[in-house]
C-alpha cells in the first residue's frame, strides 16, 4: 500500500520538473541529475501532513536504497530530512511502481559503509561534505512488507 493523501508539488522548479518527467514516463525515463540516475521518493510532510516528492540519486545495494541528505553541501538539511524523521514510511519509485520503504538514519560503522557506497556512486558527495560543517545525514531505505 502506498501513501495516501494530498500531494503538494515542490516550490523548487527543478524538483517539480524532474518528478513530473519521471512520473509522466511511468517511471521508465532515464532521468539524471548531475549525470546520475534518480529515484523519486514520496514522504509525508512533517508539519503539513501533505505528500512531498523528491528526486534522489539512485543508490541501491541488495534491494536497499540510500538517501543522502546533502543539499549540495548546504549548512541546512533538505526539507525531506524532517519528513523522514517524523514519518519514516515513504514510497520509493524506481521503475513503474512506487513501493513502501522505511527510512532510518544510520550512524557509526553502518553510516560509514553506506557513505562509502554513496561516494562511490556519486563522488560529488565527498565535496559536499567538505563544504559544510555538519555531518551529512544518511538514510537507509528498506522495503516494508505489505
Amino acid at each position: 500500500m502506498t501513501l495516501q493523501g494530498t500531494y503538494e508539488p515542490s516550490p523548487s522548479e527543478w524538483v517539480r520538473n524532474h518528478v513530473e518527467e519521471y512520473e509522466a514516463s511511468g517511471g521508465t525515463a532515464d532521468i539524471k541529475v548531475m549525470g546520475r540516475p534518480i529515484v523519486v521518493i514520496t514522504s509525508r510532510g512533517a508539519k503539513s501532513g501533505l505528500l512531498r516528492k523528491n528526486p534522489v540519486m539512485r543508490i541501491e545495494h541488495d534491494g536497499v536504497y540510500v538517501a543522502v541528505a546533502s543539499k549540495g553541501g548546504d549548512t541546512d538539511n533538505p526539507s525531506w530530512y524532517a519528513n523522514f524523521k517524523a514519518n519514516p514510511v515513504v514510497d520509493l519509485q524506481d521503475g513503474p511502481t512506487p513501493l513502501p520503504y522505511r527510512a532510518r538514519e544510520v550512524t557509526g560503522d553502518e553510516r560509514a559503509q553506506w557513505w562509502e557506497r554513496a561516494v562511490e556512486a556519486f563522488p560529488q558527495y565527498a565535496e559536499y561534505a567538505k563544504a559544510t560543517d555538519r555531518e551529512i545525514p544518511v538514510f537507509v531505505l528498506e522495503p516494508v512488507a505489505e
